[in-house]
């Protein structure tokens, strides 16, 4: 008979789903985030909460200015609310920078 563990249980089952496992093969990888208004996040994908509620770090924001320039600021980390999204784009595994000028153009995301 072997002794109990020291917390008294056994460790929880871990759950190692395909959708958790393409998840977690998303960390740390650049994501570009469409929202209901329009706006436009590009940063590096940190995680989720219970919601799913998606936390960028590193992250610039982008929204379309007067005559349909992009006007884009570094706004840091940020949580953006699952229901506020539209799409989720993410940087295709060949590709290891943002493209040139904005970002914002390029087939480097699927």
């Amino acid at each position: 008979m072997q002794p109990p563990s020291p917390s008294g249980s056994s460790p929880p089952p871990t759950l190692e789903t395909p959708a958790l496992q393409r998840l977690q093969s998303y960390l740390r990888q650049p994501l570009r985030i469409s929202v209901t208004d329009g706006r436009i996040f590009l940063g590096t994908f940190a995680g989720t909460d219970k919601p799913l509620n998606i936390l960028l770090a590193n992250t610039e924001e982008y929204r379309m200015g007067s005559g349909e320039m992009l006007e884009g600021r570094y706004v840091g980390q940020v949580l953006i609310p699952w229901r506020l999204v539209t799409k989720v784009e993410a940087q295709a595994q060949q590709d290891y920078g943002y493209a040139s000028g904005s970002g914002l153009e390029g087939p480097m995301y699927l």
